[in-house]
């Protein structure tokens, strides 16, 4: 904290204005964020995908049965939380990915958001019988979220069944810690945010700097539960 009044005040000095040196300094802070810990958003990943989908929409247009191209622009509308233009669009694509884990897994988060949840729980089962690591178990936590607050015994089943699927992820165990935490469970919450520092701790160097974000949120809910 020092250290960052002791900037803001050579800041001010050199420019001579607090405000410019406010964010002159929160521009500091958010690029040393993003380049060693992560904890902040990265907006330029919303523009990105927007651009992503400007040209997906353009290549559909000009060839209206690139099926890849379909999947790719139904995967982005969901992050951008557009759940019926996807879910529209992945029902055109059921023939071709019929056997894609990955399809199944982008029709069943789509019909969870759209409050189809009997049928975005079995389109979820489905892509992870063929494939039970797809997206490293993490649909197993996102089924666990939407049956927290319906029916915590299937909620407790799905994160158990997590558990029994292998991860070195720190991120997968703070979601975990997440569930247990929703549900009241405190003690294996702060065990799965003890393992998400473990699996940082046992990551090579070049993998830590893509987790260590999970693992700064980890350790902040670890000691503040």
């Amino acid at each position: 904290m020092l250290t960052k009044f002791l900037i803001f005040g050579l800041l001010w000095q050199i420019v001579g204005n607090p405000l410019v040196a406010v964010l002159i300094l929160l521009v500091i802070l958010y690029v040393a964020d993003r380049r060693y810990v992560g904890l902040f958003p990265n907006f330029l990943k919303p523009l990105g995908r927007m651009r992503s989908i400007s040209r997906l929409r353009q290549q559909i247009a000009l060839n209206p049965n690139e099926v890849s191209a379909k999947l790719d622009l139904a995967r982005l509308l969901n992050e951008r939380k557009k759940y019926s233009e996807a879910y529209a669009l992945l029902l055109e694509l059921e023939r071709p990915y019929e056997l894609s884990a990955e399809y199944w897994e982008e029709l069943g988060t789509s019909e969870l958001h759209l409050g189809k949840v009997q049928e975005g729980e079995r389109h979820i089962l489905h892509a992870l019988e063929l494939n039970p690591r797809v997206k490293y178990g993490r649909p197993l936590l996102k089924l666990a979220n939407v049956f927290k607050d319906i029916d915590q015994d299937k909620a407790l089943d799905y994160v158990n069944r997590f558990q029994n699927v292998h991860s070195s992820s720190s991120e997968a165990y703070y979601l975990l810690g997440s569930v247990y935490r929703s549900l009241g469970r405190t003690a294996e919450a702060k065990q799965a945010y003890e393992q998400s520092l473990n699996v940082y701790r046992s990551l090579p160097k070049y993998k830590k700097r893509q987790e260590r974000g999970w693992a700064v949120r980890s350790w902040f809910r670890k000691n503040g539960s």
